[in-house]
């Protein structure tokens, strides 16, 4: 079943909620930002923890971040997942503290930005397929770059703080290949990304065609969402087989519209 999953986004050494899309991949972000919390990060690990919301994340958007990110996880060791500048060389490090690692852009070539198999594949090899999450965080393309015309949508891997396209799809193809390296991914739809608009409900729903045979793969959509019937929403959509997390909605997160102990209800009713 549909379940909430918590997230903590971390920006310059702060907790922060913003809008994905204003990224860029430079240290003087000028970025939107919805919210920034005056509690540290070990506050919302803690409150994760004692109500059981698992596997929450923690996500470095770019330097000055790790300190944060270690305060959160020793509030409850192995208890959240890290993502951010995770490569061979740092992956067991924070996998003394974390349950996973999440992976995007090392997977890609920084200058051509194609997909590099082997670098999925040694991760997996040192981590573990159990312990490692691959972020797919996309954007949506409807026009052909060659051309210009309006086709049917896509959604391609986004690196560099979502504002890179990458040359990988979203499709059945892709999540076959990619399994054979890990249980989870984490998607986030970086266009509707701290707008709280709504979730891209196209996406949710290929979501679980491009994966409705690969029953043991875990999935969790993070994007746009601003109701707890979004929870109803994508469990609908997807069978029950993906997780939501909210962000800037949330009231923990100076959000109005979603109250967090409706997220830990709607869990422990499922």
């Amino acid at each position: 079943m549909t379940k909430f999953v918590g997230c903590i986004d971390l920006h310059d050494g702060q907790v922060k909620q913003i809008v994905g899309g204003t990224l860029t991949d430079s240290s003087n972000d000028k970025v939107t930002t919805n919210f920034v919390s005056k509690l540290p990060p070990s506050h919302y690990a803690k409150l994760y923890f004692e109500n059981k919301v698992n596997g929450c994340h923690v996500i470095k958007l770019g330097p000055n971040n790790d300190d944060a990110a270690l305060e959160s996880l020793k509030q409850c060791p192995n208890f959240l997942q890290v993502g951010g500048g995770i490569t061979p060389e740092n992956c067991e490090y924070w996998l003394q503290y974390a349950s996973k690692v999440i992976v995007t852009s090392y997977l890609f070539d920084k200058t051509t930005y194609q997909f590099q198999r082997e670098k999925l594949s040694k991760l997996a090899e040192i981590c573990g397929k159990d312990r490692l999450v691959v972020d797919l965080s996309c954007r949506r393309v409807v026009r052909d770059e060659s051309d210009g015309s309006v086709q049917e949508p896509r959604w391609v891997v986004a690196m560099n703080k979502w504002q890179t396209l990458t040359d990988l799809e979203l499709n059945e193809k892709t999540f076959l290949e990619l399994c054979q390296y890990t249980d989870e991914f984490l998607i986030h739809a970086a266009d509707v990304e701290g707008l709280c608009n709504g979730i891209d409900e196209e996406l949710v729903a290929h979501l679980y065609q491009w994966t409705a045979e690969l029953p043991d793969v875990k999935i969790v959509y993070a994007g746009g969402a601003k109701s707890v019937a979004d929870l109803r929403t994508v469990e609908k959509l997807s069978h029950g087989r993906i997780d939501l997390t909210f962000g800037s909605s949330l009231d923990i997160f100076g959000g109005s519209l979603v109250k967090f102990q409706d997220c830990v209800q709607w869990n422990l009713e499922r």
